[in-house]
């Protein structure tokens, strides 16, 4: 079997019984992206002299016998990450120039781990979009049809572990960035709850939003990285101290009497045909594992996407005033004023999508406005949140289609910025929330993959990678790969 077949288990598996090496697998990894990136433009960065210098290190623990569960594992970063020494981008002009003089946290806990850092993964600028075309870097394509999207924002990700270019990757989701490019990439991705994963170095869009979580081939390998990915950290406000867990001890359980919600609203006009086919096929599957299914309501789930493009964009407004061509970052040439330093460096260093957000939040949250938009959006958020509340009084997973659609063509929706939003319609509320959403393989529709979403009640990171684990176990959907890949 093939190295880049290997799951990320299967990988940490053959390296402690030294069937090879971590400069191996790494090198592997390197001559894939070498041989397939051209195509699908997935890295902004690809770091082969750090990666194979940590290989070497890796191996030296492994040898040694003092290793961690994924030592010698080689993974790639989402480009939002600040990584020492390695450009961090978020995917903007803006910061084409900007290496980052330390690590986010996650980044600094997948290396104490022993992870193998192979790059920097292209993203939506500063991960706004769903569909990856808004990066300065160019879109990223999708290996099971490359005229058409990955997802976003953590496109990339899900491109590069989709053609596995790499066995796993960060993501981050602020709207159903990790979810939505899992699922049209055929990939497991998982948002936990809201504070779970350290934000500490991860460039901020929406505060309140953003969460990191990770986008692997299987549950199994989700529960492994979340594993090293989650802590408690002093330097994020927003960061939960919580007992461990390991999320992996509860993949195995059994799903006799699991009670499953289906959402009226995420079954109405909307949806494609025949993705609520292979999403109907998927439950069916879970009936014979042992669950029951109940129909619910989320009576205000249609005001998600409303309320989240206030409240996000006027987080982004004040999160990216920062970038102003004074401390770091892009600076325009010969300014003639601070005024003209000010607005030719964010005029020319910030794209199309992300101008557009800055202005609608600004505009939401200026004189006046507040009251109208942005209170108002957080009132809507509150509703939402209660809806989710009483859902889980009566069952303990919500599922449902991740996206409404297959894969759409590059450029397709370019001049339709509400058409783009609608594509994150059945994930944003799950973010307004700040519950725990997973999206796994579940089948194709015209030969493009569908992805199965699961919304747990917070803190259900183990119970949802278990729901997971259990279809994957019945099923071989996440065993596909693209064509050209293989």
């Amino acid at each position: 079997m093939s190295l880049y077949r290997k799951s990320l288990a299967e990988l940490a598996a053959g390296l402690h019984t030294k069937q090879f090496s971590s400069v191996e697998v790494t090198q592997h990894f390197l001559d894939r992206i070498a041989k397939h990136d051209k195509t699908l433009n997935s890295f902004v960065s690809i770091t082969a002299e750090q990666a194979l210098a940590q290989a070497k290190q890796a191996d030296a623990q492994l040898a040694k016998g003092s290793m961690a569960a994924l030592t010698g594992v080689p993974l790639a970063q989402k480009d939002i990450f600040c990584t020492q020494g390695v450009k961090t981008s978020c995917g903007s002009k803006m910061l084409d120039n900007f290496i980052a003089p330390y690590d986010a946290t996650v980044v600094s806990k997948c290396k104490q781990a022993g992870l193998v850092m192979l790059g920097k993964l292209n993203m939506d600028e500063f991960a706004m979009g769903s569909s990856n075309e808004t990066s300065y870097y160019g879109p990223v394509k999708n290996p099971w049809d490359t005229t058409r999207v990955p997802g976003g924002s953590s496109g990339g990700s899900a491109a590069a572990v989709a053609a596995r270019l790499t066995p796993a990757a960060t993501g981050t989701d602020t709207g159903g960035s990790i979810r939505q490019p899992a699922a049209l990439c055929n990939l497991t991705g998982l948002k936990p709850t809201y504070g779970l994963v350290s934000r500490w170095g991860m460039i901020a869009f929406a505060s309140s939003l953003d969460q990191a979580g990770p986008i692997t081939q299987t549950a199994e390998d989700a529960a492994l990285l979340l594993n090293t990915m989650v802590g408690f950290d002093d330097k994020d406000s927003t960061s939960l101290n919580r007992p461990t867990v390991n999320y992996t001890a509860s993949l195995k359980d059994s799903l006799q009497g699991l009670r499953i919600g289906l959402p009226k609203e995420y079954f109405a006009a909307g949806l494609n045909s025949d993705v609520a086919k292979v999403i109907e096929t998927a439950i069916a599957e879970y009936k014979k594992l042992g669950a029951t299914i109940t129909d619910i309501s989320l009576p205000n789930s249609h005001l998600s996407v409303p309320a989240y493009y206030v409240i996000a964009p006027a987080e982004c407004s004040s999160n990216l005033s920062r970038f102003d061509g004074v401390r770091f970052g892009y600076r325009c040439n010969d300014p003639k004023d601070l005024n003209d330093l000010y607005q030719r460096s964010r005029g020319e260093g910030f794209g199309a999508e992300v101008k557009r957000r800055i202005m609608i939040g600004t505009y939401a949250l200026s004189a006046g406005y507040y009251d109208a938009y942005y209170l108002k959006a957080q009132k809507v958020r509150r509703l939402i949140s209660d809806d989710f509340k009483r859902a889980f009084e009566k069952v303990d997973v919500i599922m449902g289609p991740t996206s409404p659609n297959t894969a759409f063509k590059l450029g397709e929706h370019s001049d339709d910025p509400i058409t783009m939003y609608l594509c994150d319609i059945y994930t944003i509320a799950v973010n307004l929330a700040g519950l725990p959403g997973m999206s796994i393989p579940a089948g194709f529709a015209h030969n493009l993959p569908v992805g199965l979403q699961l919304v747990g009640n917070y803190f259900s990171e183990a119970k949802l990678l278990n729901i997971a684990h259990q279809y994957q176990q019945v099923t071989n959907w996440h065993t596909q790969m693209p064509k050209g890949f293989e």
